[in-house]
């Protein structure tokens, strides 16, 4: 069986494929060459290039490449071709099975407009769906949603009528980038309802199991980033209405294979949002509350196996948290870089879906999820307690990762006592987005990098080996190292000296210093410090949390200072808009550049008033993480307008 998707999905098929004793083909793009799920696979076809368009898209390739491997069947997994009623037809022309839905149920439901009205002729409860020229004031706040796709793509929130048209336009262009199809629409938006979906799974024979409930409320951006099942807190009633509304749903297109249908609740109303025609991303909940395995019934049903029974009952709870590659407290920005270190201790009641592994990169073109990590336990609070131990012990360095937010998320009141909304996050950004630790905290985790910093180096010394660490035959003052952290980035300063001492840090003692482990006796209270020394970087993980460090050079080599005024690429991207010329006056909030990274698009604005003075991308170029994309001038002298800025 090929997998006609990438990183941590295709790995989850392949571990089902390895126990039913299924030889397995992957496709791989140039940017995955050296990622873990290529080298998991029987054996491997690249698709030559790197950005989606170019490769996992090209449905022609990959059943090209299916055939030349000679699989004889193909699972789409979740995203990029999933959807694609085209590529399913494509599939079962070239003589391979199809593990999904039939290509006329992905049609119905893959038009999310034509979904809706389908859903309301089978007596489904939904929102009604607005002509985007004739919304008014009384509308708002409205979504903008793409019809081909989900995930969080193409989809937006309209506070102002006067943002309409350009939200529509930049919807549109997520939506083509990620699905192949700019088409949008635009519904009512309920701020304070909760999103609940509905796991079915259905034979070729006309059974239909409803595999229970899930929520998925916790969204930034419209992605999920955590998943729970069963939904808590709904009534029975609300929870018939939904579990019989998704029966409806699969029935009234004939469904077969696996399926999720999406809903508002608000307070006992419920509205139908979507039915996504594939395998979810959360997934894991349900598997780990029934005891079922997905992907195996996908394949069975393939086979034209039916569904044998009841749907098994479910025991538990299981709570799911999306590991990305973003800094939420820099408005999400993708984040890039080699994963120096990626340990996630598992254990019972523990799994961990994975797309990287130590020494994996993370790129540009794909989306930043990097990992799934779902506890299960014997009932809701045992799950979350569990998942907030596994992540308060993972050990991520490399790449800023949400790990502090999610454990943010796990410890919030609201969010114990199952008081959910999809307005939440938003509602406790900043409090979620705060430092975890205090000044210092950070400050003893910075001393134990020095002190293994300078062990690390006393010890490999060729010469004078025998020399303390730190020690100055006159010293006149403590030597210091100065570190910016990664996150935030904030600097540090550490004065050190050879002996149990740190200055600036009351009632601390050394216990122990060597270059993987420092343990500090804080007034009498012993910490431990696990340290990781690189170049140039230094990671550490202690009580209170993880930081990596970049050290900062003494001396500083002037072609790398840039001009003041300089709007810098937050990241890898390419160029997709550029929105002013040079010489331009531009105002606070101006669009300047937009990038586009990981399938999502991030615009530049102007930061204040001024002149661009330098222009340094065009469209369709791409940048590097802190290339200068513009400069701008805020002197206020004449622009060459003639103008004041």
């Amino acid at each position: 069986m090929l997998v006609a998707n990438r990183g941590e999905i295709a790995r989850r098929v392949f571990r089902t494929c390895r126990e039913l004793g299924l030889s397995t083909v992957a496709v791989f793009s140039d940017a995955d060459e050296s990622a873990p799920f290529v080298g998991e696979a029987d054996v491997a076809v690249r698709l030559p290039g790197s950005a989606p368009n170019e490769t996992y898209l090209r449905g022609d390739l990959v059943i090209a490449a299916a055939l030349k491997a000679g699989a004889d069947a193909v699972h789409p997994g979740y995203g990029f071709l999933s959807e694609n009623a085209r590529f399913a037809r494509d599939v079962e022309a070239a003589g391979l099975t199809w593990i999904g839905p039939t290509p006329q149920a992905i049609d119905a439901m893959g038009d999310k407009i034509r979904a809706k009205e389908l859903m309301f002729d089978a007596g489904v409860p939904q929102l009604g769906r607005l002509e985007p020229g004739a919304v008014t004031s009384a509308d708002l706040p409205v979504l903008v949603k793409a019809s081909a796709g989900g995930g969080g793509r193409g989809m937006r929130v309209v506070r102002q009528l006067d943002e309409l048209e350009r939200t529509i336009e930049q919807a549109s262009a997520e939506a083509a980038s990620a699905f192949g199809d700019p088409t949008v629409f635009v519904e009512h938006y309920l701020e304070a309802a909760r999103h609940v979906e509905v796991q079915v799974m259905a034979d070729t024979r006309g059974t239909v199991w409803v595999v229970g409930d899930r929520d998925c409320s916790i969204q930034r951006r419209h992605q999920k980033v955590v998943e729970e099942a069963p939904a808590p807190g709904l009534s029975d009633s609300v929870r018939g209405v939904l579990h019989d509304a998704a029966r409806a749903a699969a029935e009234a297109v004939d469904y077969v294979g696996a399926g999720t249908v999406e809903f508002m609740v608000a307070g006992e109303k419920v509205f139908f949002l979507e039915m996504n025609t594939r395998l979810q991303v959360e997934h894991p909940v349900t598997e780990a509350v029934f005891g079922l395995d997905l992907v195996a019934l996908q394949i069975a049903v393939a086979e034209g196996r039916p569904l044998v029974g009841d749907v098994p009952q479910p025991a538990g709870h299981a709570v799911e948290v999306r590991l990305y590659a973003e800094d939420p407290a820099d408005d999400w920005q993708p984040q890039t870089g080699t994963l120096r270190t990626f340990d996630v201790p598992v254990g019972p009641g523990i799994r961990v879906d994975s797309g990287v592994e130590a020494g994996s990169a993370v790129g540009i073109h794909y989306d930043a999820m990097i990992a799934k990590i779902v506890a299960h336990g014997p009932d809701r609070s045992a799950a979350v307690r569990r998942l907030g131990g596994v992540l308060r012990r993972s050990r991520i360095h490399g790449v800023t990762t949400n790990r502090e937010f999610l454990r943010a998320i796990l410890a919030d009141d609201d969010f114990a006592a199952a008081r959910l909304r999809t307005t939440l996050l938003d509602d406790r950004l900043e409090a979620w987005t705060a430092p975890r630790m205090d000044e210092g905290q950070v400050r003893r985790a910075a001393s134990a990098a020095a002190l293994a910093e300078a062990t690390s180096a006393s010890t490999g010394a060729t010469v004078l080996g025998r020399i303390p660490t730190a020690y100055r035959n006159v010293p006149s003052q403590p030597r210091t190292r100065t570190y910016v952290l990664s996150t935030g980035g904030a600097e540090v300063t550490i004065p050190y000296s050879a002996g149990p001492v740190l200055h600036d840090l009351d009632d601390v003692t050394v216990v122990e210093a060597t270059p993987t482990r420092v343990v500090l006796d804080v007034a009498g209270v012993v910490e431990a410090y696990v340290v990781s020394v690189g170049t140039g970087s230094v990671d550490v993980d202690g009580p209170h949390g993880a930081v990596d460090l970049v050290a900062v050079p003494v001396f500083v080599d002037p072609a790398d200072v840039v001009a003041e005024g300089s709007l810098l690429a937050p990241m890898p991207a390419a160029v997709v808009e550029v929105a002013v010329v040079d010489g331009q006056d531009v105002r606070t909030g101006d669009v300047v550049v937009v990038l586009e990274a990981m399938k999502m698009q991030h615009t530049i604005t102007a930061p204040t008033d001024g002149v661009v003075t330098q222009l340094s991308v065009t469209a369709g170029s791409q940048v590097e993480s802190g290339a200068v994309l513009a400069v701008i001038d805020v002197s206020t002298g004449e622009s060459p307008q003639g103008e004041k800025p």
